[in-house]
């Protein structure tokens, strides 16, 4: 089951900008740990992006840092996670998910280290 529901994908050109979206199916209780942004290019393994701990410090890939910010809006109703990325590139053209894990004390960008997954945004750059 997907718990996670990503938007905000598409085509864009080199240089341009967009901001993907992610919160949670089932509630705000996975929303408020850790969580990051993954992206999976075609056959490459998926790599870590972003990602915020529970006490909302940040850690970027050096392939984005400077381009991609990710932050976090509590809402009582709906927890949302956001990627905003700038100056992009055709290298960044991947399928993007989004990660938590309540459990995690500590982001990482290691996959396996994280429970909930989205289905994925695909963003293309040209």
């Amino acid at each position: 089951d997907v718990q996670l529901v990503e938007s905000g994908g598409g085509s864009v050109q080199a240089g341009g900008s967009l901001r993907l979206s992610c919160s949670s199916s089932i509630g705000n209780r996975i929303t408020r740990g850790s969580m990051a942004w993954f992206r999976q290019a075609p056959g490459k393994e998926r790599e870590g992006v972003a990602t915020i701990d529970r006490d909302d410090s940040t850690t970027y890939a050096e392939s984005v840092k400077g381009r991609f910010t990710i932050s976090r809006v509590y809402a009582k109703n709906k927890n949302m996670l956001y990627l905003q990325m700038n100056s992009l590139q055709p290298e960044d053209t991947a399928i993007y998910y989004c990660a938590a894990e309540p459990a995690l004390l500590q982001a990482t960008m290691a996959a396996p280290d994280f429970g909930y997954w989205g289905q994925g945004t695909q963003v293309t750059v040209s």
